[in-house]
């Protein structure tokens, strides 16, 4: 299963699960990343990390580590029927 780290920028997503009972998967739970919210890859900085994301309206800046363990469904890219 991808993880939010292996996305590209403007590509969105859901939460399926975020792996581990440790004190950095409660963090990233109560930064608003929970099983079902969609989250959307805005970039990453010039070295690849750390990574930004947009999830229920703000931004967050996460390690590609801590992007690991978010494990995500692709969405569905919109079609150009969709834009009409």
């Amino acid at each position: 299963m991808p993880s939010l780290a292996d996305i590209s920028a403007g590509q969105s997503a859901t939460i399926v699960e975020i792996l581990g009972e440790d004190s950095i998967a409660i963090r990233l739970m109560e930064m608003g990343l929970t099983e079902g919210e969609t989250i959307l890859f805005v970039g990453s900085a010039p070295l690849g990390d750390p990574i930004e994301v947009s999830i229920r309206g703000y931004r967050l800046s996460l390690r590609r580590a801590e992007a690991q363990r978010v494990q995500i469904q692709l969405s569905p890219a919109p079609s150009v029927s969709d834009s009409n």
